[in-house]
């Protein structure tokens, strides 16, 4: 099979390094003590860097820091009342995978470009992150999304895949790269 009929084409390797619009992650006000509870709470880490005061003053962060994963999180809470969109992607498509069916729903603030592609099952391949500082209490967040690669891809039985390696840089406020969190995908 040609890398032109293969599943990666000259459209799809175009996409390589487009980069989608920076976003606020975290709500205006920043950082907030009781979501950063929650979180620590949800993951069971014990930590008191992340809830004590006293003790926070006397590392050398100087304060309440969040584990550097909190930022890949803290702007995918559903809102109040919003409806779930795992829960509508399968009401929709009894068969979906619970990922490609709630990605392809509409274009959402700060989403990279779809990719054009009749591979729509998806299977996550990875992930790393690359901590640079720890987020603090108040701090306002921004993510921005990129594609870093996309590699094609037949499998040994014959079926085309992709992978796909998305890169999400977060920053702080002042522009500080907190983390990179790089995500790579099977599509098939």
């Amino acid at each position: 099979m040609s890398e032109q009929s293969g599943p990666l084409t000259d459209e799809i390797r175009a996409l390589i390094g487009k980069t989608a619009e920076r976003l606020p992650a975290s709500p205006p006000w920043g950082i907030e003590r009781e979501g950063l509870r929650i979180f620590t709470n949800s993951i069971m880490d014990p930590d008191p860097r992340y809830w004590d005061d006293e003790f926070a003053k006397t590392t050398k962060f100087g304060g309440i820091i969040t584990p550097p994963i909190y930022v890949s999180y803290i702007g995918r809470k559903t809102p109040a009342g919003a409806e779930d969109p795992i829960s509508r992607a399968f009401r929709e498509n009894p068969e979906s995978d619970g990922i490609g069916g709630v990605r392809d729903q509409g274009r959402q603030p700060g989403a990279l470009p779809p990719i054009p592609t009749p591979l729509k099952r998806v299977l996550n391949a990875g992930n790393e992150i690359e901590l640079r500082s720890y987020p603090k209490l108040g701090d306002c967040i921004f993510s921005q999304a990129r594609y870093a690669d996309i590699k094609g891809r037949i499998g040994k039985d014959g079926s085309p895949m992709l992978i796909v390696t998305t890169e999400t840089i977060y920053t702080n406020q002042d522009g500080e790269v907190l983390c990179i969190l790089r995500a790579s995908g099977f599509r098939r």
